[in-house]
């Protein structure tokens, strides 16, 4: 099942830990080990498991983004093929492993859904400024690119981050990107964007639809069937793609306007740069560090392999570097920061094959399919309605996931208040974001999102106070 945050959503930074602390080794029963090399047809079915597993994951922030900034269709199609591309390199570099780059682990990158907010938020201040769209696009991949090296440099210095980074703080950032999503989620429910500007936004139609999706995916959720559980939302958006159908909800007309290889252009849109725009995606991409540590602890321990001592911080060091140099190829090929995706350790729980080899077959499928624009293009008639179906439990998940961390935490005074005043300020410029208004610039760019407004509260706020963890 494709339950995107970053990555994406099953966020399990609860396996956050430092070297003295790290957690016991989940116990597997693998086939095949982290270095086995299975048969060429078992190695395959297996990669297209995990390519099955994290295919929506991947393209949704980009459907997301473009239907906020109404990006023309053939640059969106653009953008999911470089999505997919992307995401296949940098699958083939964290279990190659390049000298210090890469976890050499089977660890699927994909696109994180952590950057929505901020990224929607610099791109809708560019076109109301008159700016277009490819404008936006331009500031947005500058940010994603100079960003990155904010997590490159994280990553040498991960033992020192999680002093400060405590899953008081993790947990507080995790929880607001899911509740701060929710409102792209029902946005896309009521029919996104274009239903807003055609006055039918909100129609029995659209929110019916939304809500055959979403019955479809808690049913095969409910499920005991370990497949049917796993494919829940990608079948949840086909049948709500057939549904729309014969509603006249779904333009193929792009289709035949498509190229037949959709090859990668560097810096199509450019790239540009705005400081006060930029922090807040500094800000979430030393969270995403932090999160792709517990993506890798799961999948060190599911593979197998150390949890603690140097071999694991070397391979922990290796991962989240590889993230921050797989996020500047994804800026310079024109799509959005990459991340390792933790859905993908059910995969390898479920087919007990751990072999980093696995990857490479899972890298050529992806860049493969990114390729040949049709595949983007068939994602990129999926009306809203269909996307919010599913999003709406994307989302919600990430948020569950926030709360699961924060359980794990011992609420003492000290915590309660850091944890109160965090998601109050987030979730309070996110619903009343007018209240910057009359603030300069730079303070109205840095706290107009509710991630980097309640990620930075409690951060400040874990340094100062002083009392009982």
């Amino acid at each position: 099942m494709v339950q995107p945050t970053n990555q994406e959503l099953t966020l399990e930074t609860e396996n956050i830990t430092t070297e003295a602390e790290a957690p016991k080794a989940l116990e597997s029963d693998l086939i095949y080990g982290l270095e086995s090399r299975p048969p060429f047809v078992e190695a395959v079915f297996v990669a297209l498991q995990h390519v099955f597993a994290c295919f929506v994951g991947i393209i949704t922030p980009g459907l997301i983004i473009c239907g906020a900034l109404e990006v023309p269709p053939a640059d969106t199609t653009f953008i999911l093929s470089m999505s997919l591309v992307v995401s296949g390199i940098a699958t083939f570099i964290q279990a190659k492993k390049f000298g210090p780059v890469g976890s050499g682990l089977l660890s699927v990158q994909g696109t994180s859904f952590a950057f929505l907010a901020p990224i929607i938020g610099a791109g809708t201040a560019v076109t109301g400024a008159g700016g277009t769209p490819q404008d936006a696009l331009g500031l947005i991949f500058g940010l994603c690119f100079f960003g990155a090296f904010v997590e490159i440099f994280v990553s040498r210095f991960l033992h020192l981050a999680n002093k400060v980074i405590t899953p008081l703080v993790t947990g507080v950032v995790v929880t607001l990107i899911g509740l701060t999503l929710i409102k792209v989620g029902i946005t896309s429910m009521g029919g996104g964007v274009p239903a807003q500007n055609n006055g039918d936004f909100g129609s029995p139609v659209y929110l019916g639809i939304s809500f055959i999706v979403l019955a479809v995916i808690i049913a095969l959720n409910s499920t005991t069937n370990n497949y049917l559980r796993m494919s829940s939302i990608v079948i949840g958006l086909i049948v709500g793609y057939v549904v729309s159908i014969p509603l006249g909800l779904v333009d193929f007309s792009n289709l035949a306007g498509l190229p037949a290889v959709a090859l990668p252009i560097p810096f199509r849109y450019g790239l540009s740069f705005d400081f006060a725009a930029f922090i807040p995606f500094a800000f979430l991409y030393l969270i995403t560090a932090i999160e792709s540590i517990g993506d890798l602890t799961a999948t060190s321990a599911i593979s197998g392999e150390p949890i603690e001592g140097s071999k694991y911080f070397k391979r922990i060091k290796g991962g989240v570097l590889g993230d921050g140099i797989n996020s500047i190829i994804a800026a310079c090929f024109n799509t959005f920061p990459n991340t390792t995706f933790s859905q993908n350790n059910g995969v390898i729980q479920l087919t007990g094959v751990g072999s980093r080899y696995v990857g490479y077959f899972i890298s050529v499928i992806l860049v493969i399919l990114g390729l040949f624009p049709i595949v983007a293009g068939i994602f990129q008639a999926l009306p809203q309605p269909v996307l919010g179906g599913a999003t709406i439990v994307m989302f919600g998940t990430v948020a569950v996931a926030g709360i699961k961390i924060l359980s794990c935490v011992n609420l003492t005074k000290r915590n309660s208040i850091i944890l109160a005043i965090s998601l109050g300020l987030g979730l309070g410029v996110t619903f009343v974001p007018e209240i910057l208004e009359n603030m300069p610039v730079l303070v109205k760019n840095l706290f107009s999102s509710g991630i980097s407004t309640g990620g930075i509260t409690a951060l400040l706020l874990n340094i100062i106070l002083l009392g009982r963890e």
